[in-house]
């Protein structure tokens, strides 16, 4: 029994070594080219889902937004057919060259979407997501501009291809009112 503390605290010490060991070695390869393994992948996903549940899990809409709201979900469309497409892709069209050499790759929001809560959305547009290329939004734009965005994406996986082409075709020909970036 006495010698568990020590034992432990050899193990410890070992796994800390050992660890800064491997960093150190860099064997271990960070190339965006160079693919996950299966384990590697499960533990950053998990990880990365679960820190986003669990930080947004009391985040709720502002009672002025509506997320069913045609303008909330045209000025969302603005922002993200301006800034997301690139690598998100949408109805209709596919990534631009971007999200090919990212990894792990975004995900195709038109499904992604309808698995994550609106509060789940928020919290990552405005934080971003370290070491994805998630960048944070929070920064350049407003709350307001945010739940925007959360209302296109929760009205996304409903959007044709077409649907989505009359949506440029407007925004294309109305002010452009919102897309000032504020602090």
């Amino acid at each position: 029994m006495k010698n568990i503390p020590a034992t432990l605290l050899a193990l410890v010490v070992l796994a800390v070594v050992g660890g800064l060991a491997f960093v150190y070695s860099g064997v271990y390869n960070v190339a965006a080219t160079n693919k996950h393994s299966a384990l590697v992948h499960w533990v950053l996903h998990t990880t990365m889902e679960k820190s986003v549940e669990r930080r947004a899990e009391n985040i709720k809409s502002p009672a002025n937004i509506s997320l069913s709201d045609p303008k909330t979900i045209e000025m969302g469309f603005r922002h993200y057919d301006e800034m997301c497409t690139t690598c998100h892709g949408a109805p209709g069209i596919k990534p631009g060259e971007a999200h090919d050499g990212l990894n792990p790759q975004p995900p195709a929001l038109a499904e992604h979407a309808k698995e994550m809560s609106p509060g789940e959305l928020f919290w990552v547009i405005k934080h971003g997501v370290r070491m994805t290329g998630m960048p944070a939004w929070g920064p350049t734009h407003s709350d307001d501009k945010i739940w925007a965005m959360v209302a296109f994406l929760k009205a996304l996986p409903g959007i044709t291809p077409a649907q989505y082409k009359t949506m440029q075709a407007a925004a294309s020909q109305a002010p452009d009112d919102d897309h000032d970036h504020d602090h």
